[in-house]
């Protein structure tokens, strides 16, 4: 296909798309109207699947494909980074030198750690009854950890998290995902299908599935959260050159110069 070729039929799409949008916009109720048909809707499903948080339905069940998108694009995201920052073979990582923190800052920071833990695990757990969930709670987990390298130094957070560890935790999340949806197909529905029992309204086992892929990506999101933080962490630390006597990073600003 020649060059203008592709540039009248990006041109006839474009144009396409545009006309499409233009017409939805005019079809758009008023601003602050009483209309809100995607929201009744919303709110009425989610209430007839035991589910007290409409944004965890809409999440982890009535679009839980989309969902798995956008878990799928973090994890992406993370393999990626592995790949790129990887320690190549004549590159070796010097030991990180042990700093002296402020007795205040350790203090606050081993105070916060455990309190900041729990209250990630907890937004984790209660996200099909409260605001928040599996997304929002990996961030708080995985930032929890990381107040040990505040607190004292980056061998410490070494010892707690381990970058393997949680390469497979992040793995396992997005595997869970995907085999939590295999399983409405085999339930006789169709994939990410909320085939469970709805349970008691209001409480942790309501929603179905929901919990269930709520759970999956908090995990996920925790895991990889932790993976990327690691990877680039350790790009700080110096890295030399194998049997060159001098730093990558000074080998390279040599070079440049």
């Amino acid at each position: 296909m020649s060059r203008q070729a592709r540039l009248w039929l990006l041109a006839v799409g474009g144009i396409g798309v545009a006309v499409l949008l233009a017409c939805a916009a005019f079809d758009l109720p008023g601003f602050g109207g009483t209309s809100h048909p995607y929201g009744e809707r919303a709110v009425r499903s989610a209430l007839a699947r035991h589910t007290a948080n409409v944004i965890s339905s809409v999440n982890f069940d009535q679009r839980a494909f989309d969902t798995l998108g956008e878990e799928s694009i973090l994890f992406a995201a993370v393999l990626g980074t592995v790949v790129l920052l990887r320690e190549t073979r004549d590159e070796h990582s010097e030991p990180p030198e042990t700093v002296q923190v402020d007795p205040h800052v350790r203090r606050y920071a081993l105070i916060a750690l455990p309190v900041t833990l729990l209250i990630g695990l907890y937004i984790i757990a209660h996200g099909q009854l409260s605001p928040g969930g599996g997304f929002q709670g990996g961030v708080i987990v995985a930032t929890a950890l990381h107040l040990l390298y505040i607190a004292i130094d980056y061998k410490a957070l070494e010892r707690i998290r381990p970058a393997a560890a949680y390469a497979i935790a992040d793995a396992a999340g997005e595997a869970a995902y995907v085999l939590l949806g295999t399983a409405g197909l085999l339930a006789g529905s169709v994939f990410l299908a909320n085939f469970l029992p709805y349970g008691t309204f209001n409480t942790l086992s309501s929603g179905g599935t929901v919990p269930l892929l709520n759970a999956a990506i908090g995990v996920e999101v925790a895991g990889a959260t932790v993976v990327l933080l690691a990877r680039f962490l350790d790009q700080a630390l110096e890295i030399e050159g194998g049997g060159t006597g001098g730093t990558g990073r000074q080998d390279e600003e040599a070079n440049r110069s």
